[in-house]
């Protein structure tokens, strides 16, 4: 018995030994072909190496075989095939795609297994479509709901957005598709992004905007990363001294640093601040003028003139071609590459996943949700978004899918006994890039139309929120309005006076204001799920699948709640030239939780079908030192009578500390799966190591002695435990 006990470890410990072993002497090879072929290539090759040859490729050496580099946009799909030298897209015939949900909904799952599926599915639709670099994912920090992005990010907390990023890159990167990390760094906002100098302190910086990025690089291994428009500090942050040796000396980054397409400004500063391959210099190429053309760009013909005149030394740009070389032989040079596939049911699926679990049901007076399908029951469907394509439009990130499931197709295919009636109710224009189109439709007869619909309809189900389009949730602008765009504030005031069953569906990326709450029974955040999204949507609302999501950001009652907007212009959205981060380490519930400002809806917030208790909680001991595992078990109890999901949060809080803090900080989470009146022993570690603060006046981490507190619940705002302990 004692020797079986030992044989197993041993075993393991020699596997684990004969892999790394492998795999380091796979990189030395790798290293030693990249030497050789770097003495075959001329000065000239090398430069062309590093810059964009069109809108979404780099050149490779044909006499030496060494191919092009093909990128796509797509964090939640992979785009459409675009022109070469003009933002046109090339209209062809085989690149409609899976539109996955977008990774707002992916943070929302709270679930770690689920992105790594996600992140391998739409890496092998990357695959199939010939990439060899997907850009994305996004992990910069929800800061203010107004930024036009926020929906292809993870949310508010740095934590969970490493926690997500990592088997997201892994899952991508197994089909040999390098994902590019976006955007480094501090680019959360859309409004003159490519001006704005962000001026944030080193703590902040640490602890809030670069952890995810971190994560993807030391844990994800991320094979590239791509630079922000935004300044911090000054310089632009695509070349940014303080950033390149973030990046590339302490976190030993070996991948590539992209540009974001216009984001380059300096031939000198691009060449020795980091940045590896540029592209979208200008943004038309060849298209209407010679100025742009892709051998005028900074790491083009002024960088190859820069060598030459002794002025950038040669091993500069040697090692931007060793990167792309490495990049390479990860990707379209590598033997072991998969072949891909594209909408298969598999990816379907994993899109239909991740959309039910990232539904967050937000209130449910007197069990509105589920709807039962009865003979007689009258439901309508209200609002433009119950039709609407959300993969239409928000910039870079719109998709091509085969198919799109709205959420009228998903209802009234499963609904098959009762009735589903539709009206509008508002409508908008098209999508379309930096630009607003009208509406082709008469509003107050759409209105009109609507109210009369509600009032004979036994269910109201309104379906409302954002859009795709400029100034809604899209690149290049941030919103110009906290409440519902296109009268539908105005339209649900209407639609509860004449039917008081009313249930809303909210298809957004970002918190919006809601004056309306108290007057509807039932609500649903919905984001933006992609192909399936009328599947997933039913599945929900019918209580096929009961929700288990978790919000990922704060929803502020009113927009100066949240904490970017409490300090005014300057905070956000700065002065036109500079903007400070006055809020700090204080971003969404840190700020809500220490400041005592109670949210609409709080992180880590949303409901279930059922019910869950936990219980039990305590810790394996009351005294820690650095490096050990604290560990939080107890027990989770699904006391209600339907199957369901939990999220277990620990967060940790140190109170009476030296520096400022905030109340509480995500530290662990588990997402655990219960048949009804069934419980489960639950376990989650957290390395004391990580309970350290960024300390500015030694430049570094810093792990504080004393007495902490962990807080066990299932909510930022709803805790059923608390511990205290100790550091020594």
């Amino acid at each position: 018995m004692i020797k079986q006990f030992y044989r197993k470890p041993l075993f393991l410990v020699f596997i684990l030994f004969m892999t790394s072993t492998v795999k380091a002497q796979k990189n030395q090879m790798t290293e030693k072909k990249i030497d050789s072929i770097l003495t075959l290539l001329t000065l000239e090759e090398k430069v062309a190496m590093c810059h964009a040859q069109s809108k979404f490729s780099t050149p490779g050496v044909a006499r030496l075989g060494i191919p092009e580099v093909w990128m796509s946009d797509g964090p939640h799909g992979v785009r459409a095939e675009i022109n070469w030298d003009n933002w046109g897209y090339a209209e062809w015939t085989n690149d409609s795609i899976t539109a996955f949900p977008a990774l707002t909904c992916l943070a929302s799952t709270f679930n770690p297994k689920l992105a790594k599926e996600y992140g391998f599915s739409i890496g092998e639709e990357a695959r199939y479509r010939k990439k060899d670099v997907l850009l994305g994912p996004g992990v910069n920090m929800y800061r203010t709901p107004l930024n036009g992005r926020n929906f292809e990010y993870m949310g508010e907390d740095p934590y969970l957005a490493s926690k997500l990023v990592v088997p997201y890159v892994k899952g991508v990167q197994e089909n040999g598709v390098a994902t590019c990390v976006k955007h480094f760094v501090l680019n959360n906002q859309e409004h003159l992004r490519d001006k704005i100098n962000v001026e944030v302190s080193d703590r902040a910086l640490y602890e809030i905007y670069l952890p995810a990025f971190k994560a993807a690089v030391k844990e994800g291994n991320t094979w590239a990363i791509m630079g922000a428009y935004n300044k911090f500090r000054g310089k632009y942050t695509t070349h940014n001294p303080i950033l390149h040796k973030i990046l590339k000396t302490d976190w030993g980054f070996d991948g590539v640093v992209i540009s974001d397409w216009s984001s380059a400004h300096s031939t000198k500063e691009a060449a020795l601040y980091g940045l590896d391959m540029e592209m979208g210099t200008g943004t038309d190429g060849l298209g209407t003028t010679t100025l742009n053309h892709y051998s005028n760009y900074y790491l083009a013909t002024p960088f190859l003139e820069s060598i030459k005149k002794g002025e950038i030394e040669e091993s500069v740009v040697d090692d931007k071609v060793r990167r792309i070389l490495r990049l390479m032989f990860r990707t379209n040079m590598s033997a072991n590459r998969s072949l891909g596939r594209m909408n298969n049911v598999e990816h379907h699926n994993v899109a239909r996943n991740v959309a039910t679990e990232g539904i967050v049901l937000l209130k449910n007076k007197d069990n509105f949700f589920p709807i039962e399908d009865e003979k007689g029951l009258t439901i309508a469907v209200i609002g433009e978004n119950a039709i609407r394509s959300m993969t239409a439009g928000g910039g870079s990130s719109e998709l091509k899918p085969k198919f799109e499931i709205s959420p009228l197709e998903g209802l009234k295919a499963r609904y098959k006994n009762a009735k589903i009636v539709h009206a509008m109710g508002f409508a908008s224009g098209p999508s379309v890039y930096d630009e607003v189109l009208p509406s082709p439709y008469d509003a107050d007869s759409l209105k009109i139309e609507a109210i009369k619909v509600a009032k004979k309809a036994d269910i109201v189900l309104f379906f409302g929120g954002l859009n795709k389009s400029h100034l809604q949730d899209c690149e290049g602008a941030d919103r110009k309005q906290f409440e519902l765009p296109f009268g539908q504030d105005e339209l649900l005031d209407e639609i509860t006076i004449v039917n008081k069953n009313v249930g809303v569906v909210l298809l957004t990326g970002n918190a919006i204001e809601m004056s309306w709450l108290d007057k509807i029974n039932g609500l649903i955040q919905g984001w933006y799920l992609g192909s399936m999204a009328g599947a997933a949507l039913a599945d929900v609302i019918s209580g096929d699948v009961n929700p288990s999501g978790k919000l990922p950001f704060s929803f502020p009652a009113k927009l100066k709640d949240n904490a970017a907007h409490h300090f005014g212009e300057l905070s956000y959205p700065g002065d036109g030239i500079n903007q400070y981060y006055k809020e700090d380490i204080l971003v969404g519930y840190r700020w809500h939780d220490t400041k005592n400002i109670k949210p609409l809806f709080a992180f880590g917030e949303g409901m279930s079908y059922t019910s869950f208790e936990l219980s039990g909680f305590k810790l394996n001991k009351k005294i820690y030192s650095k490096g050990e595992q604290v560990v939080i078990s107890g027990v989770v109890s699904n006391t209600g009578n339907t199957n369901g999901a939990e999220v277990i949060q620990v967060y940790i809080g140190k109170p009476k500390s030296k520096v400022k803090r905030a109340l509480k900080e995500l530290k662990g989470f588990k997402k655990i799966v219960l048949k009804k009146s069934i419980s489960q022993s639950v376990e989650i570690s957290i390395n004391v190591n990580d309970l350290a603060f960024y300390d500015e006046n030694i430049s570094d981490w810093n792990l504080e002695k004393g007495n902490y507190i962990a807080y066990i619940g299932n909510a930022s705002n709803n805790i059923s435990k608390t511990i205290k302990f100790e550091v020594e």
